[in-house]
């Protein structure tokens, strides 16, 4: 069963690698313009890991008779599995809507006409996703419209999931954002 969220097409990885959008006739569904992380995808193989721990022993404390204590662990094994996919999708998106970040938790979408400009900075980032800062770099967005430092969003750093170790990946992704920035504002400016 082909995973769309775990690897980018072989096109994708060429068109990645020249830093240009995807033709137009392919911008209209979202894709993720790098790879996931070993970071990422490991996170999400020991989540898958525990809760296939989890789900074995919802079945051996179901035919030891206890079928409370067994639905419970049940859901607590599906809540692990959709953690993991969830995990594996996390990122950030574009089409020709727009830019899409999702998160764990949650999932922003800002359309193109939103966005001033799409840039590579250096400054603090977080190490892994953590409290814990280091000096590196960061894709932000910035809104139009609006000239305060809340409303730029830092898409990608260098020390995510994704990035962390692989700083060709990085400078490839930030290449093809800051593409389908500047193509998408040319085709609504």
């Amino acid at each position: 069963m082909p995973l769309p969220f775990l690897t980018a097409d072989r096109e994708a990885e060429v068109l990645a690698a020249q830093a240009v959008p995807p033709p137009h006739a392919d911008r209209e569904e979202w894709r993720r313009p790098y790879r996931p992380g070993p970071w990422r995808v490991g996170g999400g193989a020991l989540l898958l890991l525990l809760a296939s721990y989890v789900l074995f022993s919802s079945l051996i404390i179901a035919l030891a008779g206890a079928p409370v204590s067994a639905v419970v662990c049940a859901v607590l094994g599906a809540l692990l599995v959709a953690a993991a996919v969830r995990l594996l999708q996390a990122g950030t998106w574009v089409s020709a809507h727009g830019v899409r970040q999702v998160r764990l938790w949650r999932t922003s979408t800002l359309r193109w006409r939103e966005v001033e400009s799409i840039r590579t900075l250096q400054q603090p980032v977080k190490w892994l996703g953590l409290p814990r800062t280091v000096q590196g770099q960061a894709v932000v967005l910035d809104r139009t419209g609006r000239t305060s430092s809340s409303t730029r969003a830092v898409l990608l750093t260098d020390h995510s999931a994704d990035f962390l170790g692989r700083p060709g990946s990085f400078e490839r992704a930030a290449d093809v954002l800051e593409a389908w920035a500047a193509e998408s504002g040319r085709a609504h400016g």
